[in-house]
């Protein structure tokens, strides 16, 4: 479990000490949930990252432990470093949209026809409860000919969940090599 501290004072001044000495600020919410201020080990928080198996890992800040996903981060502008991150606490039951990942499987064969894969959509925002969101999306693009893609509508939505992105935006294609 990836343990940090509740931040006492949440000033843009604390925030680059906290930078400083090594670690990543985090915003933990929800609805019914109070806000949590927290700040983590950098190399702590990527590790537990990297080694989820699942949408929600837990996370423990001053006493309160919490099953949380990530909803957003924040990325240094030079060096590419995570210097915040928000997380939503996942309630059981409670409906919301979250963002899962998408994962291709298969070799497509417009990439011997001189195609290039391309991935589109990395996270597709699915609207449902915790329990009922998948981990992660995978689609196979075995069949995909150059100029083919999948679309959101070719998509089928797990039970009791929704697709909230536009149902004519592509997630995957594969487009012509220049």
């Amino acid at each position: 479990m990836l343990e940090g501290m509740i931040r006492e004072s949440i000033g843009s001044a604390s925030a680059k000490k906290l930078r400083r000495d090594g670690y990543l600020t985090a915003n933990i919410y929800a609805n019914g949930v109070e806000n949590v201020q927290a700040a983590f080990k950098r190399g702590d928080f990527v590790k537990a990252v990297r080694r989820k198996e699942g949408l929600t890992f837990p996370v423990k800040a001053g006493d309160t432990e919490f099953n949380v996903v990530i909803q957003e981060y924040q990325l240094h502008p030079v060096n590419g470093d995570v210097v915040h991150v928000d997380l939503r606490v996942a309630v059981p039951g409670q409906v919301t949209n979250y963002l899962v990942p998408v994962e291709t499987t298969g070799l497509a064969k417009g990439i011997k026809n001189k195609g290039v894969l391309m991935l589109q959509k990395k996270r597709l925002k699915v609207r449902g409860a915790i329990e009922n969101v998948p981990n992660k999306f995978v689609l196979d693009v075995t069949d995909l000919d150059r100029d083919d893609s999948i679309l959101i509508r070719d998509m089928e939505a797990p039970a009791e969940c929704r697709l909230m992105d536009r149902p004519d935006v592509a997630v995957v294609g594969v487009i012509k090599a220049k």
